[in-house]
C-alpha cells in the first residue's frame, strides 16, 4: 500500500536561502533561468520527468527532509554540484541541521571515496554560509 503525498511544509523559503548566502543566490538564480529556457522548449517528456522528480520528495512515509537528505548523499557520491547544491538548500529550508547535512554527505564519502572530496568541500562552503550566523 503506497503512502499518501503531500507537499513538504518549507520552514524557510528559497529567498531566505539567497540572502543568507552568495553561493545559494548564484546557484538559484542560474538555475531559474536555466529552468526558463527548458520550460520554453515545452517538451513533454522533459515537463513529465521534472513532475516525477518533484512528487519524489513529497512527504510520504519518509519525511521530505529525510528524502531530500538521501538526495544530497546520492548526489555528492555522483559529483554532481548543481544537485549537491539544490539538495543543501532544500534540506536547510526544511529543517535540517548542519550536522545531518555533514553525516550525509560522510555516507557519499565512504561510497564513493576520495574523488568526492572536491565536491565535499564546495558543499562545506555553502553549508558554512546557510548555517552562519547572523551578522
Amino acid at each position: 500500500m503506497q503512502a499518501s503525498s503531500k507537499e513538504p511544509q518549507y520552514l524557510k523559503s528559497e529567498a531566505d536561502a539567497a540572502s543568507k548566502s552568495l553561493i545559494a543566490s548564484q546557484f538559484l538564480k542560474t538555475r531559474s533561468n536555466l529552468n526558463q529556457i527548458v520550460n520554453n522548449a515545452d517538451n513533454n517528456f522533459v515537463k513529465r520527468f521534472y513532475n516525477l522528480d518533484h512528487n519524489s520528495y513529497m512527504e510520504g512515509s519518509l519525511t521530505a527532509q529525510t528524502k531530500e537528505l538521501m538526495g544530497l548523499s546520492v548526489s555528492a557520491a555522483l559529483r554532481c554540484d548543481d544537485c549537491i547544491n539544490y539538495h543543501i538548500i532544500q534540506s536547510w529550508r526544511l529543517g535540517a541541521t548542519k550536522l545531518q547535512q555533514e553525516e550525509s554527505i560522510n555516507i557519499a564519502l565512504i561510497i564513493g571515496g576520495s574523488i568526492v572530496i572536491p565536491h565535499l568541500r564546495r558543499a562545506y562552503a555553502l553549508l558554512a554560509e546557510l548555517y552562519s550566523d547572523p551578522q
